[in-house]
């Protein structure tokens, strides 16, 4: 039955499925399909092992190197089933690796100080991190950088090289925050009346925390000001509102309690006006020669 199929085929066709080619090509086929299904079933079994150690960030980037070398294999195999001679071709592309490498050097040191980031877990995904003054929300980390959403609404991209050379903060780390307001009022005022307002306003703000305790400190003399420090604790979630409610309740106690809240003064004293530079003439100048 099969021989009156192939009987039926064009001569060429007929000549081209009498060699090991099909085959061959069938099977790198059939290789590349179950290198796919491979590198699936490992990559959740990564999710699986590694979830809880390593974190979402560590996660995605293992699964990405996974997926990177199972391809791979898979590919290799596949040429591998096919014939090719893979010491010619493992030899040239050891060469154009060399010359690759030099040209990714900075590609390469990111994947590697990602795999560091990974080992230290400095930050998570969703968390609130600030790298050389750019601020912003960690969306994605990846073998070579992290995308940060900033606050209004745009996307950086930060090489991972960069996240382990400079400084990083984590502003999210920690559960709450304390915001510093810097405060300074007249000099005739009395300061312990000013750090007992300055008390009772961070004990009634609603989103100030009663523990730990807010700071309220005399910080010194100012040019103008005796200068005061109120350090207010708050849950993260509550710091933009703490921002923003804390100063104006001050204010309108400080108002209430006639707190003077002075401005910059300077004193301008008049010198004595310079007269008339005094010139004496010497000699006079000698007629020229016709």
């Amino acid at each position: 039955m099969t021989s009156l199929y192939l009987a039926a085929l064009p001569q060429w066709l007929q000549d081209f499925l009498a060699t090991e080619l099909p085959w061959k090509i069938l099977g790198a086929v059939v290789i590349l399909i179950g290198g796919i299904i491979a590198v699936a079933i490992l990559s959740r079994a990564s999710l699986a092992i590694f979830g809880e150690r390593l974190g979402p960030q560590g996660t995605m980037v293992v699964k990405k190197l996974v997926r990177y070398i199972g391809y791979a294999f898979a590919f290799i195999l596949a040429l591998n089933h096919m014939g090719l001679n893979l010491g010619a071709v493992l030899g040239a592309a050891g060469v154009a690796g060399i010359a690759v490498g030099f040209a990714a050097q900075t590609s390469l040191s990111n994947i590697i100080s990602g795999f560091f980031m990974i080992g230290e877990r400095p930050f998570e995904l969703g968390d609130v991190i600030e790298v050389d003054g750019i601020a912003g929300t960690v969306d994605t980390i990846g073998l070579l950088a992290l995308t940060l959403r900033t606050f209004d609404n745009r996307s950086v991209r930060i090489p991972n090289e960069t996240l382990v050379k400079t400084k990083l903060i984590n502003i999210t780390r920690h559960p709450i925050r304390r915001f510093n307001l810097d405060i300074g009022v007249a000099y005739d005022e009395n300061i312990g009346h000013v750090l007992k307002v300055m008390q009772e306003v961070a004990e009634t703000n609603l989103q100030c925390l009663n523990e730990p305790d807010p700071l309220i400190i005399f910080t010194g003399f100012g040019d103008s000001s005796l200068n005061f420090l109120l350090g207010a604790w708050c849950v993260q979630e509550d710091y933009g509102t703490l921002r923003n409610t804390l100063p104006r309740e001050l204010k309108e106690r400080f108002d209430k309690e006639n707190i003077e809240i002075p401005f910059p003064h300077m004193t301008l004293a008049a010198g004595k006006a310079l007269g008339p530079i005094p010139v004496d003439v010497i000699s006079k100048p000698a007629d020229r020669p016709d």
